[in-house]
C-alpha cells in the first residue's frame, strides 16, 4: 500500500498538483482510520490530504484510478432481460465480429457476447434510462472488448480506443434517444422547459457511459503496461499549466475563472510596491510628542505614512495571430484593474499601433472588445504581419510625450517581427521616460533569439522579461512584482 501511495504522489507532483512531505505523511497516516476494501473512502481519505484546489481534482481522480485500479470483473454478471432471438438463443453460434484487443480478464465469457452489436445498444440505452450502473459496468466490458481494439503492449493513453468504442455506438443518435424519452405531447404547456430538462439529462447519461468506458480502457492499459507507464501517456497539464498559445476551447474557458482574481492580486502587488519606494518624510511633531516620554530625548522618530500617487498602466499588446489567445487574457487582466491606477491605457499593434482604451470600457466583455477589434483593423498599418519596429517608431511619435515618470509599461508579445528593422531606440526612448518597464514573452525561453526573435535587443531597455506561457507564470510575475 505505501508504495501505491508513494507511486500516486509522485504522479501528481509530476502533473504539477503541490504535494508537500508534511500532506504525504498526513495521507499515509489518514488511511489508518479507513477499510483499505473501501476504494470510495481511500478516495476521499486521500482527495482530504492531497487535493487543495477544486480545479485539480479531476485530475486527482485520472491518478487515483490508475494506482488504485477496480479488481477484475468476475464471470458472473447481473441478471437482465437479454433479447431472445433465434440469433441469440444459448444454441447458437456467436456472431463474426472482430475481436482483437485486450480482453477483460478472467475465465468466464460475457452473457451478452452472443448479441448483436444493436441489441447491445439497446440494453445501453435501457440501462441509461433507468440509472442502472450495475448492468453499465458489463456492458462498458462488452463495448470495449467488440471496438476499442487494443493491442499488447500498445503505447497508448486510451483516447482512441475510448473514441472508437462510443463512435460504435453513434453518440448523437444515442442522445437524440434519450432526449426523447418521456415527451409524447410535445406542444403541451412547459414542453420546451422538459425537453430542455430532458437534453440536459441525456447529457449526464451520456457522460456516465463515457466514464465507464474510459474507466473500463484503463483498468485494462494498467493491467497490461502497469499504472506507471499508463500515466505518463495520460498525463495532461494542470489549468493553471495550460499554454495560452495552445489552449482549447474548453480550456480557454477554465483559464477565464483562473484569471478571475489576478487583477486583484496584480494591483495590489504594484500598490505595496509603490508605498515601499523612496523615502519616508519625518513626522516632527509626531517625533516631539513621543519624545516627552524619554526625557525629551527622540529616541524614535516618527514618519509620516506614504501616500504616493497611483501610477499609470500602459499596456502595448500584440495582436497578431501568433499570439491573439494570450493578447486576449491580458487585455482583460488590465482592463479590470482600471480602478487601482490612475488611468489604464491600452495599445494593440501588429505592424502598426492603435489605442483601445475606449473600445474596451464600452465593450460588454473582452470576447465583444475582441471582435470589435477585428472589425476596426487596429493595430494594422499595411499588409497585417507583425512589424515590432513599425509599431513601437509609432507609438514613440504619437504617444511617447505622455510617458512619465509615473508611467508603467508592460508589453505583451513574442517580439518576432519577421526580419524586419527592430527599431530599438524607439523603444528605448519610450520606457526611459517611464517609471518601469516589464515585458510577458507567451514563448518559452529556450525559443528566445532563434528566428527572427529580437527578445534580448527589445529586453535590454525594459526593466525585466518574464516567460508567461500560462496562468502559473502570470502569477510568479505579479508575486515578482510585489
Amino acid at each position: 500500500m505505501l508504495t501505491v501511495v508513494e507511486g500516486l504522489i509522485g504522479e501528481l507532483r509530476e502533473v504539477g498538483l503541490p504535494v508537500s512531505t508534511t500532506e504525504a505523511i498526513d495521507a499515509v497516516r489518514c488511511l489508518r482510520h479507513v477499510d483499505l476494501g473501501n476504494r470510495h473512502d481511500v478516495r476521499s481519505a486521500l482527495a482530504t490530504t492531497l487535493v487543495k484546489s477544486e480545479r485539480h481534482r479531476a485530475a486527482f481522480d485520472t491518478i487515483f484510478e490508475l494506482y488504485f485500479a477496480a479488481p477484475p470483473e468476475t464471470p458472473d454478471q447481473p441478471d437482465v432481460d437479454v433479447p431472445a432471438t433465434d440469433e441469440t438463443s444459448v444454441d447458437a453460434p456467436t456472431h463474426d465480429r472482430p475481436t482483437s484487443g485486450l480482453r477483460a480478464p478472467g475465465p468466464g465469457r460475457s452473457r451478452f457476447d452472443m448479441l448483436t452489436d444493436e441489441e447491445l445498444r439497446e440494453l445501453v440505452i435501457r440501462a441509461l434510462m433507468n440509472d442502472d450502473d450495475l448492468i453499465l459496468q458489463p456492458l462498458s466490458r462488452e463495448l470495449v472488448d467488440r471496438h476499442a481494439r487494443l493491442l499488447p503492449g500498445q503505447p497508448v493513453a486510451g483516447t482512441f480506443a475510448v473514441f472508437r468504442t462510443l463512435r460504435a455506438l453513434d453518440q448523437e443518435d444515442l442522445h437524440q434517444r434519450l432526449s426523447e424519452t418521456g415527451e409524447s405531447q410535445p406542444d403541451a404547456p412547459g414542453s420546451e422547459l422538459r425537453q430542455r430538462l430532458l437534453r440536459d439529462r441525456a447529457d449526464d447519461q451520456v457522460e456516465r457511459l463515457r466514464q465507464a468506458v474510459e474507466a473500463e480502457v484503463r483498468r485494462r492499459l494498467v493491467a497490461d503496461r502497469g499504472a506507471e507507464a499508463v500515466a505518463l501517456s495520460l498525463r495532461e497539464a494542470l489549468p493553471e499549466d495550460v499554454d495560452f498559445l495552445t489552449a482549447s476551447t474548453r480550456e480557454i474557458e477554465a483559464l477565464e475563472e483562473l484569471l478571475r482574481p489576478l487583477p486583484e492580486q496584480l494591483a495590489s502587488a504594484i500598490a505595496r510596491r509603490r508605498r515601499h519606494a523612496g523615502h519616508r518624510q519625518l513626522d516632527f511633531r509626531r517625533t516631539v510628542r513621543s519624545s516627552m516620554s524619554t526625557g525629551g530625548v527622540p529616541v524614535e522618530p516618527k514618519f509620516r505614512p506614504p501616500h504616493p500617487p497611483k501610477p499609470e498602466l500602459i499596456v502595448l499588446a500584440d495582436i497578431s495571430g501568433s499570439v491573439a489567445t494570450f493578447a486576449r487574457f491580458t487585455l482583460a487582466l488590465t482592463h479590470a484593474m482600471r480602478g487601482a491606477f490612475r488611468s489604464v491605457r491600452s495599445f494593440v499593434f501588429v505592424d502598426g499601433m492603435n489605442e483601445v482604451t475606449a473600445l474596451l470600457a464600452d465593450s460588454t466583455d473582452i470576447a465583444d472588445a475582441a471582435e470589435r477589434i477585428d472589425a476596426s483593423r487596429a493595430g494594422i498599418l499595411l499588409d497585417g504581419r507583425s512589424d515590432y519596429g513599425s509599431a513601437f517608431r509609432l507609438f514613440q511619435e504619437r504617444w511617447a510625450k505622455q510617458v512619465g515618470s509615473r508611467s508603467i509599461i508592460i508589453i505583451l508579445g513574442d517580439a518576432r517581427s519577421n526580419y524586419r528593422r527592430s527599431s530599438a531606440d524607439s523603444l528605448a526612448d519610450v520606457t526611459g521616460r517611464a517609471s518601469a518597464t516589464y515585458w510577458l514573452n507567451p514563448e518559452r525561453a529556450v525559443s528566445w533569439d532563434t528566428g527572427d526573435s529580437l527578445v534580448s535587443e527589445y529586453g535590454k531597455h525594459c526593466d525585466a522579461v518574464f516567460e508567461c506561457r500560462n496562468v502559473r507564470q502570470l502569477q510568479q510575475f505579479i508575486q515578482a512584482m510585489a
